[in-house]
Order: structure tokens, then C-alpha cells, then sequence
């Protein structure tokens, strides 16, 4: 219990110091762009237009919200951490426990960091995320929604309760777990790649007898998370994108976004336009040529 109420205060922490940076996250990802483009140099010092990058994006917030703008969605975000841990947590012990049962009925155990325990212990780990995922998913929706609100200056989603209320008025209970089938299945393949590749690296690239071995297996760890990441962002982009579409905010209706009816056409449409990595990078943003932004219909070159 000591460790779960550990992993609550650190997450939580956490998720206070990095929501502004997936404040402006969410907002890039949903189209948001509100500032023109500027001169600058790319890696290889050539001259190009680039769209503003984190700190401008934040200034901008500020001028207009305060300080405080930047944490807008900060609350249903909290809830989501924290009850996310602990479902997560209980779950996870869980099928520890189960495991444990099923190895004492028989005489064969899975030897630590072979295949078939890295397969048992992603198994394990996919169940509890997913469940955590699933029981949250309400909380994360509201948290979006909250964060896109910036867009139209709108107040229809404040405070955790009277959301609950709106989305439950306006969407029925479906309307809680929009985009849960993108992130689900991103959240899934993200853990399998990660853990499957750690295993790769660690069994055939690095020999036992090496010193530091545990520092370099974790600093793989390290690497194949963010690999795998990078792999799976486009779920993560069409889940927020469904989140907010046609929810009754400026942000999620033309001409930001189209009304998708289901996840995959969302996909298709930010795949034909070239989008699917729309808002993973916050700094190095190369200006589309011949972009379009909604916010102001002006066309930049």
C-alpha cells in the first residue's frame, strides 16, 4: 500500500510539472495555430519557415490565460493518474497472484528473462494497463476537451463533476469512451514492441560478462520504450482527435476537423494528408508547403 500511495504522490507530481507540455500538445495535434510562421535554421543551417515551437506556443497561452491558462484540464488529469495507479496496481497484483497459483500446480517455471517470461510478464502488464486504461478513459476525455475549450474560448466543460454531467447530457454514456479502441490498441502495441526488442537487444546484443550489464539493459529498456513510442504515436494522435471531434467545441468541428464517424476513417484522412505525425514534435516544426490553418485561413510560404 505504502508503494501505491508512492507511485500516486510521484505521478501526480509528475503530471503537474509536464501538463502544460501536453497542453500544447493537444492543441498542435487538433490543428491549433494561432501564431505565423518565422524565419529560421533547420539542423543543417538552411533557411526555412518554422511554425512556433513549445515556448512561443506557451507565451501565447499566457498573454491571453496567465499563467494559470497553462493548466487548464489539470484536475480530470489528476483523477485519471490516480485512479489509473491504483487499478492498475491492484490489477497488476492480481495476476502476479494468479501466476503464482498456476506455477505451484505445476513442476515447470519459466526461467527468468527467457521468451516465455518476458511473454508472461508483457501478458501481465498489458491486462493491468488496459484495465487502468479503460476505467480512466472517461477522465482523459474530459481532460482533452478541457484543454481544446482554448480554441473557441468556450466554458461548456468546468470543473470534473459538471463535465461528467455534459458529456453524459450531450453523448450518453458512449460518449465517455470516445477514442478508448485508438489508444487501447496503441497503449498495447506500444508495451509488446517495447518489451519484445528489449529482449532482442538484451539476449543477442549484449554479452552477461560485460560490466554495468544492468545499467545498459535498462538504458535498452530506455530506447525501445521511446522507439516503440515513436512507432505507435499515430494512435495516440487519431484517439485525442476522436476525443473532441463533434463534442459541440469549435476545436473539434470544421474547419479544424472533419466529423469522422469512426476512428479508421480519421486515420485515413490524417494519412492522405500527411498528418499522422501532426504535434510530435514541439520544437523543429517545418512549415508545410502550402499549408492552410483553420484558425485564420491565411496560407503561408
Amino acid at each position: 500500500m505504502a508503494d501505491t500511495c508512492g507511485q500516486v504522490l510521484l505521478g501526480s507530481g509528475l503530471t503537474v510539472l509536464s501538463h502544460p507540455l501536453m497542453y500544447i500538445k493537444v492543441l498542435v495535434q487538433v490543428g491549433h495555430e494561432p501564431l505565423p510562421p518565422s524565419l529560421g535554421r533547420n539542423l543543417f543551417g538552411r533557411q526555412v519557415y518554422q511554425l512556433p515551437g513549445l515556448f512561443a506556443y506557451a507565451k501565447h497561452i499566457i498573454k491571453i490565460d496567465g499563467k494559470a491558462g497553462l493548466f487548464n484540464g489539470l484536475a480530470p488529469r489528476l483523477c485519471a493518474g490516480t485512479i489509473g495507479t491504483l487499478v492498475h496496481s491492484r490489477v497488476l497484483q492480481r495476476c502476479q497472484d494468479a501466476g503464482k497459483y498456476e506455477v505451484s500446480g505445476t513442476s515447470q517455471k519459466a526461467e527468468e528473462g527467457s521468451l516465455q517470461h518476458v511473454v508472461n510478464e508483457t501478458t501481465k502488464e498489458m491486462i493491468a494497463r488496459s484495465c487502468a486504461t479503460i476505467v480512466t478513459h472517461p477522465f482523459h476525455v474530459i481532460t482533452l476537451r478541457c484543454m481544446v475549450q482554448f480554441i473557441g474560448r468556450e466554458t461548456k466543460y468546468s470543473g470534473v463533476f459538471d463535465s461528467i454531467v455534459t458529456v453524459y447530457k450531450n453523448e450518453g454514456v458512449l460518449g465517455f469512451f470516445a477514442g478508448l479502441i485508438p489508444r487501447l490498441l496503441g497503449d498495447v502495441l506500444s508495451l509488446w514492441i517495447c518489451n519484445m526488442l528489449a529482449h532482442l537487444v538484451n539476449t543477442y546484443a549484449i554479452d552477461d560478462s560485460m560490466s554495468h550489464t544492468g545499467e545498459i539493459k535498462n538504458c535498452s529498456q530506455a530506447v525501445t520504450g521511446f522507439f516503440a513510442s515513436m512507432l505507435t504515436y499515430p494512435f495516440v494522435l487519431v484517439s485525442n482527435l476522436m476525443a473532441v471531434n463533434n463534442c459541440g467545441l469549435a476545436g473539434g468541428l470544421p474547419p479544424y476537423a472533419s466529423i469522422y464517424p469512426t476512428w479508421v476513417d480519421c486515420w485515413r484522412h490524417l494519412s492522405l494528408e500527411g498528418n499522422m505525425s501532426r504535434g510530435n514534435s514541439l520544437f523543429f516544426r517545418k512549415l508545410p508547403v502550402g499549408k492552410t490553418y483553420a484558425i485564420d485561413q491565411k496560407r503561408f510560404f
